[in-house]
């Protein structure tokens, strides 16, 4: 088995906190999830998570124009260099403050950072320079604010640099010492500016304050004259308020207030806002969870919706204006909005609460992670994506479970109930209950999909229920505590099952009897797992030890001393180093590999642990998270930060400290711990709450504090042996086309991955051909065609071809159909481009028809009376100009030649 699993994705938490940037296409959403940061494929449906970590949670990243440099700083404001293509750290860098904002040029060649109150230019690194050892260097740093700056805004020119504060002014800085007389100091706010713009001209700015502001400032030249008369009152103004952005001189016009807007919002105030300058809007969002469009400088209002009513952190807009990205830390939300639509490009969002367990899907293609909040939610593994939220459960879902057909999905709750799914119409067909309410903690589904168990750790019994009918056929009884675990192997219809009265059971289910006698152990087993063929059974103890069993003689096989292997950090409270702690030195959920050969396991620690059974050896250990916000990540703590008292610094609440009114306000229960992590001092601890391998033995999940962790090997390209001893080039595939060997041209064609190539061989294919074509086409190139049709399709060169390509996507999902269906995350992309332009040219076509419906039906019923009225037409009535010199004879000759060329559209009765 290879052991060779690396990070692949982050799933089931789209974005934390910070900002969101687009990429300069527009096709990518990149967020901030917790110290790492995820990329989201918006066109293809793909996401992936960067490799690197931050010490703490991410506040602000940065994209430069290219899309070649990523900058993202957390809340120390340590930041990190990326290559954005290669996804390579190239520097660790400290601000050495707090940054509250981060952007780059629009030329690319500075980026610009507000760092408390003070704002920083700094070059952007570039190949050309001389190769140096620190590769920032700081340009300029400005201090005109007297509080912290909360924004930075560059021109379209790339030469000013806006800024907003808490100071409740704006300002305007000049990148280069020429411009130096171009500062200038916006004032008249009565609260914290969030925002401020330049308008694609740099003659407007707008700044949007927090409570509900929108103030217009233009740069009005002014003529000698009347500069001449205000001399005086110029000379007492301050110097600042003078910006000559169009060179004249420092005195040849003034920025001032020339329209002044408010939001009007009722108990909410101004979160963040967005502006794009070649289409004048301006996006809003406010605490109230509503978001706002405008056009400007109308201040007209284009839209409103609301998210929910948690508040709305941050909104960004892509380069071309039609998408909306929105994202809410409260609600764990993301969100992207095509305004013109009205309709949601993506809306994702993760559990509440931590993940209490994961299963994969028979197939590997789908994992469903159960939360404390009562929801259970469905991710697709390639593109990270939540499929569906169920939401039934009333209670916190403790453990789920998946038939062997993979249609039919079970769940465990402390609602006292046990939902059985139906993932084809998502939808729950099927409830057990026991015949007293009691909190199921422990659930197994029989190989054949045909009996479901689950325990309590308030009864001493197992309950047993038949799908089919749901009815509850008996209870196993024999243990003397409370049920902990139930695992059934992937064959036959061996139960195995552990209590706290420190025994090991194994049940046949269907003669429900124990096929032996009961496996004591010295210690409480925390978790239970049965190889896949049902002939050894692995547990976790209290005391870090994996034991493993043989269930027909329940002999011990193997012994695994774990306690060396986990590597638990040192909690907020913690009075003493992690080597003397004996906190978290065992694991509370394992699972066997599908070969039976390894076992993975993790605990309420920061380490898992993937170990080789017959060695009895550790094979690889993965760590969590290196967040250092999370309680159990640190190996020592900052003796900088222990007060007299002996406790940390982080521990102190420092909430009342605020300056804004809603970080001061506490709204959470007294003493709960789980509701909501981040509220106050408490820190959320790192644990692990359930692992398992995929049935396609390339990966294995972890759910854990931070996420869904996806760990997988390498993939492997997929070899095409198809005509491998053919000279591919552009002359061969046009000789295949004029011998009409089309399958050969279009396979060559792909092959070359050259657009004109492939364009020509699809146009020259005949239409009775087509199906064909598709028919013998390989699986290969499948997906290849379909996505290159989807592409013509949306694109303005395929738009007059559009039944020629719809026949080509008939037949090629008449052909291959069911191999599509069976891998369907493999022509997402393909698939998503053809609704797309279906549901854009349906519309068009209904409303066509519904407009020409009429015209249409008259002519269809009355066609015989309209041809005996033409046919009644007497031709010598008609009067003629005999002045221009035609006369009947040209006429007719005339009607003749348009009718030998094709250009005569008239009645067939005529």
């Amino acid at each position: 088995m290879k052991s060779d699993f690396k990070l692949s994705n982050l799933v089931g938490t789209v974005y934390r906190e910070g900002n969101l940037v687009f990429t300069d296409d527009g096709t990518k959403l990149i967020s901030p999830v917790g110290n790492r940061v995820s990329c989201f494929d918006l066109i293809n449906s793909k996401s992936f998570t960067f490799s690197y970590q931050h010490r703490k949670n991410i506040k602000r990243i940065a994209l430069n124009k290219q899309c070649t440099l990523m900058l993202s700083v957390d809340e120390d404001g340590r930041a990190i260099l990326v290559n954005f293509t290669s996804r390579v750290v190239l520097h660790h860098f400290n601000f050495k403050g707090v940054v509250r904002d981060l952007q780059f040029s629009e030329d690319g060649h500075y980026f610009a950072v507000a760092v408390d109150r003070f704002v920083q230019i700094w070059k952007t690194p570039d190949f050309s320079e001389d190769r140096q050892f620190a590769p920032f260097v700081r340009h300029r740093v400005y201090a005109g604010h007297y509080n912290d700056v909360l924004s930075v805004t560059w021109s379209p020119d790339s030469r000013f640099v806006l800024s907003t504060s808490k100071d409740l002014s704006a300002r305007v800085f000049s990148v280069n010492n020429e411009d130096k007389a171009a500062a200038a100091v916006l004032h008249g706010h009565r609260d914290y500016v969030i925002q401020a713009f330049f308008n694609s001209t740099q003659e407007i700015i707008y700044t949007v304050t927090k409570d509900g502001a929108l103030n217009q400032y233009e740069y009005i030249e002014e003529d000698e004259d009347e500069v001449e008369q205000n001399g005086q009152h110029n000379e007492s103004d301050d110097e600042e308020n003078v910006m000559p952005l169009d060179g004249k001189g420092e005195n040849s016009g003034r920025w001032r207030i020339t329209a002044k807007n408010f939001f009007h919002i009722e108990c909410g105030r101004v979160r963040c806002a967005a502006f794009h300058a070649p289409s004048n809007m301006l996006v809003v969002g406010f605490t109230t969870g509503e978001f706002r469009l405008y056009d400007l400088p109308e201040f007209s209002l284009i839209q409103s919706l609301s998210m929910g009513q948690n508040a709305v952190d941050t909104v960004s807009i892509n380069k071309s204006g039609e998408w909306f990205a929105f994202g809410s830390s409260r609600a764990g939300q993301l969100l992207v909005y095509e305004w013109q639509s009205e309709s949601y490009i993506l809306k994702q969002q993760g559990h509440f609460d931590a993940m209490n367990c994961l299963c994969y899907s028979p197939d590997g293609s789908r994992v469903v992670t159960a939360s404390d909040d009562g929801k259970i939610k469905v991710w697709d593994i390639n593109s990270g994506f939540c499929l569906m939220t169920f939401t039934e459960h009333i209670g916190g879902v403790t453990a789920v479970s998946f038939a062997k057909k993979g249609q039919v999905m079970f769940s465990a709750s402390l609602d006292g109930t046990v939902r059985a799914w139906d993932l084809i119409r998502f939808r729950n067909f099927r409830t057990f209950t026991a015949p007293e309410r009691v909190q199921f903690t422990s659930l197994a589904i029989d190989p054949s999909g045909e009996i479901v168990v689950a325990g309590s750790q308030e009864e001493f019994e197992i309950f047993v229920w038949s799908v089919q009918t749901g009815a509850l056929l008996d209870s196993l009884a024999g243990h003397e505590g409370p049920i902990s675990c139930l695992a059934f192997g992937a064959e036959g219809s061996v139960l195995a099952s552990s209590s706290w009265d420190k025994t090991i059971r194994i049940w046949s289910i269907f003669s429900r009897t124990q096929l032996s006698e009961p496996i004591e152990m010295e210690h409480d087993v925390l978790a239970l797992a049965v190889r896949p063929d049902a002939k050894e059974v692995a547990v976790s103890t209290l005391n870090g030890y994996i034991l493993t069993h043989d269930v027909e003689s329940t002999n011990q096989t193997h012994s695994i001393d774990i306690r060396k292997d986990v590597f638990a950090g040192r909690h907020m409270s913690d009075l003493f180093e992690s080597k003397n702690s004996a906190r978290a030195k065992n694991f509370t959920t394992i699972a066997y590999s599908f070969d039976g050969q390894a076992l993975v396991a993790g605990g309420n620690n920061n380490s898992i642990c993937l170990y080789d059974i017959a060695d009895e050896v550790l094979l690889k250990r993965f760590v969590v998270s290196e967040n250092m916000s999370l309680d159990g990540t640190l190996t020592q703590l900052n003796s900088s930060k222990i007060t007299d008292a002996g406790t940390s610094i982080d521990a102190v609440d420092m909430a009342g400290e605020a300056s804004d009114k809603e970080s001061r306000m506490d709204t959470s229960l007294p003493g709960s711990h789980r509701g909501d992590p981040g509220a106050r001092n408490l820190r959320p601890q790192v644990r692990v709450t359930g692992v398992q391998f995929s049935p396609t033995a390339g990966s294995f999940g972890a759910a854990t504090t931070e996420g869904l962790l996806i760990y997988s090997t390498d993939h492997t390209v997929e070899f095409d042996p198809f005509d491998l001893d053919v000279e591919v080039t552009s002359a061969s595939v046009l000789e295949s086309l004029e011998e009409k060997e089309w399958l050969h041209a279009v396979v060559m064609a792909f092959r070359l991955n050259e657009h004109h190539l492939i364009e020509r061989c699809l146009e020259s294919v005949p239409v009775k051909d087509i199906r064909l074509v598709c028919g013998e086409l390989p699986h290969v190139y499948v997906g290849r065609l379909l996505e290159h049709l989807g592409r013509r399709m949306n694109s303005g060169e395929g738009s007059q071809h559009i039944e020629f390509n719809l026949l080509w996507v008939k037949a090629l999902l008449d052909s291959h159909g069911q191999y599509i269906t069976s891998k369907k995350a493999d022509f997402a992309s393909g698939i998503r481009l053809v609704q797309r332009f279906l549901s854009r040219v349906a519309k068009d076509v209904v409303g066509v028809s519904k407009k020409s419906g009429y015209l249409y039906g008259y002519l269809r019923d009355n066609k015989q009376g309209i041809e005996e009225e033409i046919g009644e037409l007497d031709m010598d009535e008609i009067k003629i100009d005999e002045s221009e010199g035609d006369s009947e004879d040209d006429e007719v000759d005339m009607d003749e030649e348009e009718e030998e060329d094709g250009e005569w559209h008239g009645f067939e009765g005529k």
